[in-house]
């Protein structure tokens, strides 16, 4: 998680993630934004995002993420 935390810091300093749940909703991230993420999840974690769950709901919060990765990382 802390990999990841890292990631996001770099995408918006200004964002504290430890609490963010609107990061879609809120439009806090935007479709470069997650586009930029998805490669990082990428390259950091060996997990490709696909089409299908990019999905507001797997985007609005760190722990939404991290817990997308954890579920593609076991499939």
């Amino acid at each position: 998680m802390e990999q990841l935390l890292e990631i996001l810091e770099g995408l918006h300093p200004e964002v504290d993630f430890e609490l963010a749940d609107d990061l879609i909703d809120g439009k806090i991230f935007d479709s470069f934004d997650i586009v930029t993420l998805v490669a990082e999840i990428n390259a950091e974690f060996d997990v490709a995002i696909p089409a299908e769950e990019l999905i507001p709901e797997n985007f609005n919060s760190a722990e939404a993420i991290w817990e997308l990765i954890q579920r593609l990382d076991e499939e």
